[in-house]
């Protein structure tokens, strides 16, 4: 799973290069979602009946994963829906949802407000932070709805047996064992976690932690799960909180008990003027944002990227089996 965030430079000249970019990310295409879905507890009464919608997404699992539900969501409430999801990037899709090239999407508070608004610091609280970017958006023409319990955030974690054997839970456990034990404290990461304000440099100066540079292996980020989980050449890795390996591979993620990485809660995000014109729009979706955990979330990621399956029939099956829709 590739994060969701890019360096404030990036996003700023994603805006300033906008139409280029949006023609680049293939937003001027896109594929009509054809599914024979009917309401169930949402979208009775068809009320985006003669709605043409356009959903988009960012190109990892999870993201593209939203996307399919929020499509067949306004497909099953009347709707026709375009699909243009997994797009390269944040900056893509985001541009589109603002300047009406796709009109709506599930994004991630965190990044809304670090990576497009332009914040250092994040809001400790999840419900603070959302509000903040719900009133700073609106400026930029975009509407947020309430967001979702899922919060896909950096953590460490490492295998059961390495969490047997030194007693980690937290991020404080891991800073005590790297001054008692330097050699066990060992991380593998991304190359872009590594040097991030909010990832292990912030990290390590909030906890307290001596990790030298020589027990930092930087590599790519599956790789990451496959070393931790056999105890390869780090004890401890950089996961993201909802990935469906994490589950399958059995890792133990560590609890964040400071509180230093942001929040990264998903949430509809859609085009104002769209809003404007389909405010059903909320009442179809808020009761899929409310189900949605990081255990549905690494429920559904693993069938994605451990299983294979296609993200369109992942998310289907489970929007049926959670009543949401039904199949004509």
């Amino acid at each position: 799973m590739r994060r969701r965030t890019v360096w404030l430079a990036g996003a700023l000249a994603g805006v300033l290069l906008a139409p280029l970019a949006l023609g680049g990310c293939g937003l001027t295409s896109g594929s009509p979602m054809v599914d024979d879905v009917k309401p169930g507890s949402i979208g009775r009464g068809l009320p985006l009946k003669g709605a043409d919608l356009i959903v988009t997404s960012k190109n990892f699992s999870e993201n593209i994963v939203l996307g399919q539900m929020m499509g067949l969501a306004f497909e099953a409430a009347g709707a026709t829906v375009l699909d243009r999801t997994n797009i390269q990037g944040s900056i893509g899709s985001r541009e589109a949802v603002r300047t009406g090239g796709a009109d709506a999407m599930y994004e991630y508070t965190g990044t809304a407000w670090i990576t497009y608004l332009g914040h250092d610091k994040p809001i400790t609280d999840p419900r603070q932070q959302w509000q903040a970017v719900v009133d700073a958006d609106a400026r930029n023409g975009i509407t947020w709805l309430r967001p979702a319990a899922l919060n896909n955030t950096y953590a460490l974690a490492l295998n059961q047996a390495n969490a047997k054997k030194y007693g980690t839970s937290t991020l404080s456990d891991v800073a005590r064992l790297s001054k008692t034990d330097p050699s066990a404290a060992s991380v593998c990461v991304e190359s872009e976690f590594a040097v991030r304000n909010d990832g292990l440099p912030g990290m390590a100066r909030t906890y307290g932690m001596s990790i030298p540079a020589s027990s930092v292996q930087k590599m790519d980020g599956g790789i990451v799960y496959t070393q931790v989980s056999g105890g390869g050449s780090c004890v401890f890795g950089e996961v993201f909180t909802t990935d469906g390996r994490i589950k399958a591979m059995k890792l133990t993620v560590m609890e964040d008990d400071k509180h230093f990485f942001p929040n990264y809660n998903a949430a509809p995000e859609i085009n104002s003027k769209t809003m404007r014109k389909y405010p059903e729009i909320k009442d179809v979706l808020d009761p899929i944002t409310a189900r949605l955990t990081n255990d549905v979330a690494r429920e559904l990621n693993a069938k994605v990227d451990v299983e294979g399956e296609d993200p369109h029939t992942v998310a289907k099956d489970w929007l049926v089996k959670e009543g949401f829709i039904t199949e004509g």
